[in-house]
Formats: C-alpha cells, sequence, structure tokens
C-alpha cells in the first residue's frame, strides 16, 4: 500500500490557511461566555455548514435573523467580516505543498466550503488557485464531507485510484471518511508531523 501512493489530497480550512470565526468576534463580542453564547447559539457550526453544503448567505442570513432578531448586527457581520475570521496561512503546511508541487506530485483538494466564500479565499491565498490539478468544493457538489460521494467525486472526476491517494485533514471524522473509500487518510496535527508521516508513508519529494 504504501509504495502504490502517488498523489496527495489535502483539505484547505485549519490545514492550509487558519479558520475560526472567533478571530471576528473576540473583536464584537469581547465577554468570553457571551461570545460563546452566540457562536454556540446563534451563528453555530452547524448553521455555517450549510453554507458549505450550499445554502445561500441570502437564505442563511434571513433564517438566522428571523430567529434571533436581536442580533441582527452581528449575524450580518458573519458574512460582511467573513475574512477577519481567517488568521492567515500555515507557513509550514504551505512550503510542504510548494516542495511537494516542486517535485512533480499530483495534488488535490477536497473542501468544505462556501462556493462564494473560497472565491474570496482564492482572492487572499492566491495558492489556493494554483496549486491543485482539482479541488472539490462541497458547496458546488451540494455534500459535505464526511459524505463518501464527495471523495468519490474526486476520484471518479479524475479518474484516480484510491488506494494511490494519501488524504490529509484535520477532522478526524474527515479522515474516516478518506479511508471508507479506500483512501490513505492522515489526521492533521501540525506541519512537521505531516512531513514525517508522510515520508512514513514512503513519500520522497
Amino acid at each position: 500500500m504504501v509504495s502504490q501512493i502517488n498523489a496527495v489530497v489535502f483539505d484547505i480550512g485549519n490545514v492550509l490557511i487558519r479558520w475560526d470565526p472567533n478571530n471576528l468576534y473576540r473583536k464584537l463580542i469581547p465577554e468570553d461566555a457571551a461570545r460563546e453564547h452566540f457562536l454556540s447559539t446563534v451563528c453555530t457550526m452547524d448553521w455555517n455548514i450549510e453554507q458549505d453544503r450550499g445554502r445561500s448567505w441570502s437564505d442563511a442570513l434571513d433564517e438566522r435573523i428571523a430567529a434571533f432578531p436581536h442580533h441582527e448586527e452581528h449575524i450580518r457581520a458573519y458574512y460582511e467580516r467573513w475574512e477577519e475570521m481567517l488568521d492567515g496561512q500555515i507557513d509550514g503546511t504551505v512550503q510542504l505543498l510548494e516542495e511537494l508541487k516542486a517535485s512533480g506530485a499530483p495534488l488535490y483538494a477536497i473542501t468544505n466550503f462556501s462556493s462564494e466564500k473560497f472565491e474570496v479565499a482564492k482572492q487572499l491565498f492566491p495558492f489556493l488557485a494554483t496549486s491543485f490539478l482539482d479541488t472539490v468544493v462541497s458547496a458546488d457538489e451540494g455534500l459535505i464531507k464526511p459524505d463518501r460521494q464527495i471523495y468519490q467525486t474526486l476520484i471518479q472526476r479524475n479518474g484516480l485510484q484510491p488506494e494511490s491517494l494519501v488524504f490529509i485533514d484535520d477532522s478526524y471524522k474527515n479522515v474516516l471518511g478518506a479511508q471508507a473509500v479506500g483512501m490513505q487518510a492522515l489526521h492533521f496535527e501540525g506541519a512537521e508531523k505531516l512531513r514525517s508521516d508522510l515520508k512514513m508513508l514512503g513519500l520522497r519529494w
């Protein structure tokens, strides 16, 4: 199995670029308990993932504002100031990505991302637009990891063999999803460990 791996598939958020709503909401809601309450009851991860599945931001905002009208300003900020949730690229992983690309390794990506915000991310981080032979964006497909079909979309669209791929994600459930379709998969816990893990799998660059 190790010797068969010949392509690398990256997740993007919190593998290549940092994203955390707290980066924005620390500015808007300085008090920890109030901020935690807002992000756990109003603009929750479950609500956000529906934009990653393809729901429009207009519909998402309307739904939340109808449910929590007294939080309208902070709800709208989730969309209008989304870029402030980002905290730069993860340098060690981006360096590894660049080394792999320079070596000629085929590179792909599968990401849970809203279509609109992924276009913003590519403008802010141009390597997201130039590094991959193909990027499967969840909202474009109406699928989110760890749905096995999102991995199959990459495999089928590019004529790949799952056993020839190693997938990297910071979410362990997404790692398991990739393994379920026959891919090798690594749980991302930092750039240096990733570099070591890839070498243990037999990749050389």
